[in-house]
Order: structure tokens, then sequence, then C-alpha cells
């Protein structure tokens, strides 16, 4: 087979296939009663009979076809079509041959599952405290454009990281659902380069219903970056700079529209956060592989990267050096929770009819008044736009 021509039918027309090179059959431990058959052994079932003889059985076309196409599936152009059946089946073969741990093959061949099968190849990704694992395989994490949930707290994302253009893009704006960035040195420069794909060309978070900005030394000024979430629902800015108040609440309610939630709310539990999907293993053979490499040769390559990434050995340096950010249970345990959500409008209207009142009434007659003055007078919209767009927004819009 190796040396025949391949013919593949594709939109209904038979065509030949050149400069395709097969992958070569993996080297199988020989058996001494099955010597004619150890070149085929993929091919075959070895089972015992009740008086302990060895017998085999030839597996089904489809089972040997299914192997194949395992072994060469970066030379597959698509799978759009193909029922999920057969997909899953497919995914667990390429799992078993361990052909998403090979960096080569493995961004090409999720990107060809997560094309046709979006959610069920992953709906569900915890990256928590796993900076490692983050940065080793930001390719393959890339192809996940499905994901409803993702959890990056602690990963040491900073202020300016390249994963923020896969959060805005356009991949994820239709199915992500909830953001968990919490713990990783995320300020309110962080918050608008963030948003900023958002704000300036709605593009990408259209979904996001909630979002965990929690231990980062973000301010209430970072809160105007995220009145341009239409959906947002939920909002954990617990051990930030923000300082719970008659300010904050009002804050909140004006840009937002959100409340003060006095029990912690269970979204923001991280307990329940894990992944889920046919990549889930996969997730696990990517961390058992890192930490299976040599240490000096991980330290290595890791510092290459990240002096090819950053550009400077110095901040590199400080980064590599660093104690990881990981918020201690006991310490978020002992911590005030500001969670804030969105009320239901019938129980908005119950509760601050009887006892809310006044201070509604008061807040109701001061937005009307600054809608009525930004309505009757024209400069005002033009400050508003030039107030949007500031020099850094300016910069970031020329980067995308």
């Amino acid at each position: 087979m190796d040396s025949s021509t391949i013919y593949v039918r594709e939109r209904g027309n038979l065509r030949r296939v050149s400069d395709i090179v097969l992958a070569q059959p993996k080297p199988v431990s020989s058996c001494r009663r099955t010597n004619p058959f150890v070149l085929r052994k993929e091919h075959f079932i070895f089972t015992y009979n009740a008086e302990g003889s060895l017998r085999y059985t030839t597996k089904s076309l489809f089972d040997i076809t299914l192997l194949f196409v395992a072994d060469n599936i970066h030379h597959v152009d698509s799978l759009v079509g193909f029922p999920e059946q057969i997909g899953d089946r497919l995914f667990a073969a390429a799992e078993e041959n361990r052909i998403f741990v090979n960096p080569d093959i493995s961004p090409k061949a999720l990107q060809l599952f997560s094309d046709a099968y979006g959610e069920m190849v992953l709906g569900s990704l915890c990256l928590r405290n796993r900076f490692p694992l983050l940065h080793e395989r930001m390719d393959e994490i890339k192809t996940f454009h499905s994901l409803k949930c993702l959890d990056l707290f602690g990963c040491r994302l900073g202020d300016d990281h390249e994963m923020f253009q896969h959060l805005t893009s356009s991949s994820l704006a239709s199915s992500l659902i909830q953001l968990f960035i919490g713990g990783n040195s995320l300020s309110d420069v962080g918050v608008q380069r963030l948003t900023a794909p958002v704000r300036m060309m709605k593009k990408g978070l259209g979904c996001l219903q909630f979002l965990d900005i929690s231990y980062n030394p973000v301010s209430e000024r970072a809160l105007r970056y995220l009145t341009c979430l239409p959906k947002l629902e939920q909002l954990d800015v617990s051990g930030t700079s923000m300082t719970l108040g008659r300010g904050l609440k009002s804050t909140m309610w004006d840009l937002l529209g959100l409340i003060y939630s006095e029990k912690p709310m269970d979204i923001f539990d991280h307990s329940r956060c894990k992944t889920q999907g046919w990549a889930e293993q996969v997730v696990n053979q990517w961390e058992t592989n890192s930490t299976q490499m040599p240490k000096q040769k991980k330290i290595e390559e890791s510092r290459v990267s990240a002096l090819r990434f950053f550009g400077r050995q110095k901040f590199v340096r400080d980064v590599l050096n660093a104690a990881p950010l990981v918020c201690e249970r006991e310490d978020e345990e002992k911590g005030e929770k500001l969670h804030f959500y969105r009320p239901e409008k019938h129980i908005l209207s119950a509760t601050n009819n009887p006892v809310k009142t006044p201070w509604q009434n008061i807040k109701k007659r001061q937005r009307q008044s600054e809608r009525c003055d930004s309505s009757h007078q024209s400069p005002p919209p033009k400050r508003s736009s030039s107030s949007a767009l500031t020099a850094e927004d300016i910069d970031l819009l020329n980067s995308y």
C-alpha cells in the first residue's frame, strides 16, 4: 500500500493524491505463536479459549480502516458531514495512538475535529493554576473554538497576553458563556485591552454571562470597560482594589445593572469547574507528558520559548523565578466575597416598590436628566466618543 497510488473521492469527483507520505506501522513485539502475522498484528484480535490456547480473529474492515485513518489524520481535509459516532471512534483511535501528543500534528488534528464536531470535542476547559500547560499547548488550546466555559485562574496572563486575542475572536463569540481570569495580575489596563475589540469593533464575548476577575489589582475604573458585555449576568470582583460600600453598589448598578449578592454564588465555586468533552483525556496526556520530560530540557525549552515570546531577558527571568499566582483556598474562604448579579425584572420591581422607591426614584431622575441633557446638546455625543476611544484604544485598534 505504501508504494501504490492513492485516489480520493471528494464532492463526487475522483482524484489522485500525490506527495502524501503515509504513517509507517508502529513496531510491535513479536509473539512466538503469531510470527507470520507480526507485521499485521494490529489487524487481529488475540484471545485465549477455555483450554488456554491462543486464538485470533480478524478485525472488521471498518476497524482496520479506522486505524489507518487515525494514523494519517493529518492528511484528512475535513470531517464535516461524518456522523458523530464515527467521529467519536476516530478521535478515540487517534488518542490511543497518541496523535495529539505530537506537537507537529496535534494542532491540525484538533482543528479538524473541532470544525466538524464543535462542543463535543471540548465544551469546558479548566486550566486553573496550570500555567506551564497553557503556554506549552497554546496552539492546541486555540483550536477549541466551541468552549462554553474556560477557567484560566492563576495562569499569569498579565495585562498583555496573546490569549486575549483568542478570547475576543469570532470563533468564541457565539459560544463562550463562562470566563474565569482571576489571579492573573490583571489591572485596569489589562481589562481595557481585553475588551478593546468588543468596545471598538463589536467583536467577541457577545454571549458572556459569567465573568470572574477576582484577586486582580483592578479598581472601579475597570467596570466601565465591562459595559460592552450585553449579556453579563454575574460578576466576581473579590480580592480586588474595590471595597464594598454604597459607592461600589451604586457604580455597579448604574454601569452594569448588577446588585450585590449577600450569599456567595455557586457559579464562582471553582470546585465545580472541570474539563469536559472528547479531549478530556488529551489534556491529561499533555500534562503527564510535560511532567515526564527531563527537568533540564524542560527548563531550557521554556526559557527559549519565553525569550522568543516576551523578548526581554530580565522580564522573563522575573516571570520564571516568580512564585505561582495560586490563591489558597483558606484565603478565599476568609476573604470577603464581592459577587454581583443581575436581578430578574419581576423580583426587582417587587422588592423596589415598598422599600427602595425613594433611592431608586432619585437615581432614575438623575439618569433621565442625564439622558435629556445629552439629547438636547450636540457636543456631548462627540465628547463621549472621544473619551471612549483613547490613544491606547486607537493603538490597540491599529494592532488588530
